[in-house]
Order: structure tokens, then C-alpha cells, then sequence
């Protein structure tokens, strides 16, 4: 991640600042976004402790294994480091760098193994959800993460240009899926996330798993996939049709890209996350759709493929400049078809949604 390191220690005092604003003692951060965010540091989770902590001190501290000081080091020469030994009690270490009174906080997604030896660490202390300190840094992109994002959309939308110019039908779902895949990596992707392909009653099941259907002809396909560049990701969907769609399915199709402009149309500085899925549920629920769209209408996005903001109802998070999240309204008939189409957008400097997705959104017409 070609950045300057000045960025990292940044985001450390800025997260220190939420600390002592909340009363927080701490922030215990397991391998994953958040310490890779706080630390430019990405590494694989395992049975030995790695932990970042970040003290409402301003203080700042990687617990690392022995055998992976020599990497951390590299990668993060500016943060202070505590090692451990293989025999040594690395829980025992990250206790004894918080040293403000108070709660800590610690990563959402840690192990259960991690939060239960920290808890027994850190005696009389409440654990609480780090998001709640690090969503607020985080949802908020900084202009390299804003390019970042439109590079690895731009690398997605030329992988959907080039597969919908292959054959479809036919072939079964894996196969297409694989293509696709491939066709990421070509384009730009390090890592492939997912290539779901849900072709005819399997489009109405959001998050199809991709298996041995074979496409038919006059089958509808949700093409919904993603990955990373540069650790940012990529998510979009469109759908496609193998030959003439008839009326309904273009009638769906016409419903869900309206929604998607009404999305887009409310989706401004100072709007309130559920105002803007309840823009997008408004046309779907006229066109007498509303049972059919079964989701949130999107998500944050940035190191992770689903973060804050989430565009959903009842979350009154107000929209701001550099919140980038997905628009991404679906309708699903059980037994015979779906349709979705989502983009990545960002709040631009106008205060408006910007979209970085620009891949085709009519209903492609496959072979």
C-alpha cells in the first residue's frame, strides 16, 4: 500500500481523540481492516496473538509473535513493538499497555479465543465493540482511498464488458463464474471475493452459492462479484438476459434501475441512511414489488466489502462527503427469476452521489 506512513500515525491520534472523548481506555485490535487501517500492517489471522493497542494516551503499541517481529518491522518501522516468545503470556503483554481507566474496545471480528483471554487479562473492564471508534474514521474515505476504490470499479466494470461478450448458454454456472474470475484478475484484481451467477429460478435467491445449473436459453442471470486492488474492494451486479427478455422481465428490470435513480437522487450530503433505501423501496413498493425486494438497498465499502455506512431503514446516520457505500436494489420472484443491478458510489465535494461503477445498466441481451 504505496502510501506515506504519516498517514497511519494520523489515524492513530485521531482514534486516540475518540478514545478520551468516549472514556475509552484502549482499542485491542485483532488482525483485519482495522489494525490494517490504523497500521498499514495486513497479516493472517492465527492462534498467536497479534494485536494493535491503541491507548487514549496516544500511545500505540503492535504485540506481535517472535517470529513475525521481522516483517512488522518492515512494514510498520514507526510503531513501537512488544514481542512475545513462544512460552510467554502475549495476553499478559497487551494488558499491560492499557494503562488509562476505562473500557477497551476490541475488534469486532476477533477470535473468541482472543476476547475471552483478554477479558480474564483485563479484570473489571467492559469490552465493547471497536466499531464504534473505528467505523467513525473509517467511513469517511480520505482522497487516495477514493481513487482506490475508482480503480478497482473501473477494474470491475471492464471485466463485466468483456464477459457478457461470451457464450452463456449452455454452460454451466461455475463455469461462467470462472471465466469471470479470471477476467478480474486480467483486469487489475489481486484477490477474487466472489463471482456469484444466478441464472434463471436461482436469481431469486440474493447470495445464490454458484453451482452445476446449466444455463438455458431465455434465462435471466444475476452477475453479482468483486474482489480487491490495492486491499480495496469492488462489488457491482447487473443482470442479463440469454436471448429475448420478454415484457416481465424488462418490466422488473425498468423497476429496479428507477429505483436506483431515486437511490441516487437522494443520496446527498445530509440525508439520512434510511432516507435513501426508503427513495429506492418507494418505486419498487409502487410497482407492486414491495414483498419482492428483500434486502437493505446497500452498504459501506473500502477495506472491506461490507463496513459503515449501511443504507437501510431505521439507521439515521447522516450521509457525509467521502462515504462511499453500494446502491443496490433488488426484486427476487421465488421459483422463476431475479434482477439487481448495483453500483459503489461516493459522496462527492458537491455533495452529491457520485458513481464509480459505469458499466452498462440495460439488461444485456447474452448468446
Amino acid at each position: 500500500m504505496p502510501i506515506d506512513r504519516g498517514v497511519f500515525t494520523d489515524r492513530r491520534r485521531r482514534a486516540s481523540a475518540i478514545l478520551r472523548a468516549r472514556g475509552l481506555a484502549a482499542l485491542l485490535l485483532a488482525p483485519g481492516s482495522d489494525l490494517a487501517y490504523l497500521a498499514g500492517y495486513r497479516m493472517f489471522g492465527s492462534e498467536r496473538l497479534t494485536c494493535l493497542v491503541v491507548g487514549a494516551d496516544g500511545t500505540a503499541t503492535l504485540v506481535v509473535p517472535e517470529l513475525e517481529s521481522p516483517r512488522a518491522r518492515t512494514i510498520a518501522p514507526e510503531l513501537d513493538q512488544r514481542t512475545w516468545g513462544e512460552t510467554d503470556d502475549p495476553y499478559a503483554v497487551a494488558a499491560s499497555l492499557v494503562r488509562d481507566t476505562g473500557d477497551v474496545a476490541l475488534s469486532d471480528q476477533m477470535w473468541a479465543l482472543f476476547v475471552l483471554s483478554l477479558q480474564r487479562a483485563l479484570p473489571g473492564r467492559r469490552t465493547v465493540l471497536a466499531s464504534g471508534v473505528t467505523a467513525e474514521l473509517r467511513m469517511r474515505k480520505e482522497p487516495h482511498e477514493i481513487e482506490a476504490l475508482r480503480a478497482v470499479a473501473a477494474a470491475a466494470d471492464r471485466a463485466y464488458a468483456r464477459v457478457v461478450r461470451g457464450q452463456f448458454a449452455g454452460r454451466r454456472e461455475r463455469e461462467v463464474a470462472a471465466d469471470l474470475a479470471a477476467l478480474l484478475r486480467e483486469e487489475g484484481h489481486e484477490e477474487v471475493a466472489f463471482t456469484i451467477v444466478a441464472s434463471g429460478p436461482n436469481g431469486a435467491s440474493p447470495h445464490h452459492e454458484t453451482g452445476e445449473r446449466r444455463v438455458e436459453r431465455g434465462d435471466a442471470i444475476v452477475l453479482d462479484f468483486g474482489g480487491t486492488r490495492g486491499w480495496y474492494c469492488s462489488d457491482i451486479t447487473r443482470t442479463v438476459h440469454v436471448g429475448e427478455p420478454p415484457a416481465e422481465v424488462r418490466g422488473v428490470h425498468d423497476t429496479v434501475r428507477r429505483a436506483q435513480e431515486a437511490a441516487y437522487a437522494a443520496a446527498v450530503e445530509g440525508a439520512t441512511a434510511s432516507s435513501v433505501d426508503a427513495a429506492a423501496r418507494g418505486v419498487i413498493d409502487d410497482a407492486g414489488y414491495a414483498a419482492s425486494f428483500i434486502h437493505r438497498l446497500g452498504h459501506g465499502i473500502g477495506l472491506d466489502g461490507h463496513e459503515h455506512p449501511y443504507l437501510v431503514a431505521g439507521n439515521q446516520q447522516r450521509l457525509e462527503t467521502g462515504m462511499a457505500f453500494s446502491i443496490e436494489p433488488g426484486v427476487y420472484l421465488s421459483g422463476r427469476f431475479g434482477v439487481r443491478i448495483e453500483d459503489i458510489a461516493v459522496i462527492g465535494a458537491d455533495g452529491r452521489a457520485e458513481p464509480l461503477n459505469h458499466a452498462d445498466h440495460a439488461l444485456a441481451i447474452v448468446g
